[in-house]
């Protein structure tokens, strides 16, 4: 080898400005793995409800339990879900997108653990709670970190890939949980829950990128956390966007919470086969999402919209119709649910971003009450909605039929205010 030319080596000043190469563990992720690392987060939720759904009757013998107290222990989660989603995004505005992840996650394993010990139904409802209370912070600070990185199409590319891999988790939760209950019991279920949170903990403390840098932080102060919530739910178009998101999911959700009844009274199905129902509604979330990544940027977000309640109705009219005229039956009674997720794979991506952007300077705020507004709807249908028309095929296609045309209505009425405040 021959000796380098000494005009041809770097002093040592250069040397000293030249920095070191990033640790493998600090490395900005790519797109595609920041949305697995923001899918695994806003799993935690679909986990924490549709895996012990087959562990019911379960939970009601060994607790001594009546059928109402081991559903009220999903509704309690629901409005601690709905009640802390209001503040996951005020606390990641003020305190940093990663610090609020990360205390999340460590309660969220502490209620786990909780929930796996516990010998009363009341204790059961309070780690619920402690879990619900910590769950949420996933699906909000995720949708904030996507808007913090990326805006228009990008955002709702990676936002539609997010959703896309998250859909796999109310597929494998129920049939997971099914297995898991007929090979152990219930308490397997929270423990297997415990392992993902800490595993996903440590993937998070090492990986996880902060993308709120301090200096673009908000106070957390009553004066400034008022006037933002304020500003916000004054807003009647962030009302109409948001109601669209909730109403069609809780014509999803109004299925999911009633699986424990309606599956085996309708269907005779029984705990390990609850994916007789998750697997076309996942079917038609990833393959909506799918759909809705392939057409971000192709065209308007409004079109894309109107494309999905196109699905949203048909399924829904469809499913209405059968059962008025027979009886519950596989496949008929499961399989309008794939194309009402489809549509509703469509609309969200769209209905979402087009609500964050109403007030770009408070994006986790904006978040939160998005959140809060989905989860509280759907405390509703889990604690009184559900349990009414779960023993009717009938009655639930109709309850879905009035959520998705009411999602409609709003997303009309959004656009014809919009066209008044253009004007």
């Amino acid at each position: 080898m021959l000796p380098t030319p000494p005009g041809d080596l770097p002093d040592q000043d250069t040397l000293d400005d030249i920095p070191p190469p990033e640790p493998a563990h600090r490395r900005p992720l790519t797109a595609a793995a920041l949305a697995v690392m923001l899918a695994a987060l806003s799993m935690i939720g679909p986990f924490s409800i549709d895996a012990y759904l087959p562990a019911f009757p379960n939970i009601q013998s060994t607790l001594s339990a009546t059928p109402l107290e081991v559903q009220q222990s999903l509704t309690f989660y629901m409005l601690a879900f709905a009640g802390m989603v209001l503040w996951h995004g005020a606390l990641s505005d003020a305190f940093g997108r990663r610090n609020v992840i990360l205390v999340s996650l460590a309660m969220f394993a502490i209620g786990t653990l909780g929930c796996a010990s516990a010998h009363t139904v009341h204790y059961l409802w309070v780690f619920r709670i402690m879990q619900g209370i910590s769950a949420g912070a996933g699906v909000v600070v995720g949708r904030a970190i996507i808007r913090d990185l990326h805006e228009g199409p990008a955002a709702a590319r990676l936002l539609s890939l997010v959703t896309m891999i998250f859909s796999i988790a109310p597929a494998i939760a129920p049939i997971l949980g099914g297995w898991i209950v007929t090979l152990f019991d219930w308490r397997a279920i929270f423990l297997s829950l415990l392992a993902y949170s800490i595993l996903l903990f440590i993937f998070c403390y090492y990986r996880l990128p902060e993308t709120l840098p301090p200096e673009k932080r908000h106070p957390f102060n009553p004066r400034y956390l008022a006037r933002n919530y304020g500003e916000i739910l004054r807003s009647p178009l962030f009302h109409l966007k948001t109601g669209v998101v909730a109403l069609n999911f809780a014509g999803l959700f109004i299925y999911i919470t009633a699986a424990p009844v309606f599956l085996p009274e309708q269907l005779h199905l029984g705990a390990s086969q609850f994916g007789w129902l998750f697997i076309p509604s996942v079917g038609g979330i990833f393959l909506g999402s799918l759909a809705a990544n392939r057409i971000a940027g192709k065209m308007t977000f409004s079109r894309q919209i109107g494309i999905g309640f196109g699905f949203l109705l048909s399924a829904s009219a469809f499913n209405l119709l059968y059962h008025l005229f027979l009886p519950p039956a596989l496949p008929w009674t499961v399989l309008p649910l794939a194309l009402y997720t489809f549509g509703m794979s469509l609309v969200a991506p769209g209905a979402t971003l087009l609500a964050l952007d109403l007030f770009p300077h408070i994006r986790g705020t904006v978040a939160s009450c998005q959140s809060f507004a989905v989860t509280l709807l759907g405390a509703v249908v889990a604690g009184v909605i559900a349990p009414v028309l779960s023993h009717s095929a009938l009655w639930l296609s109709a309850g879905q039929m009035a959520f998705s045309a009411s999602a409609l209505v709003l997303w009309l009425t959004s656009r014809y205010y919009r066209s008044i405040l253009t004007r």
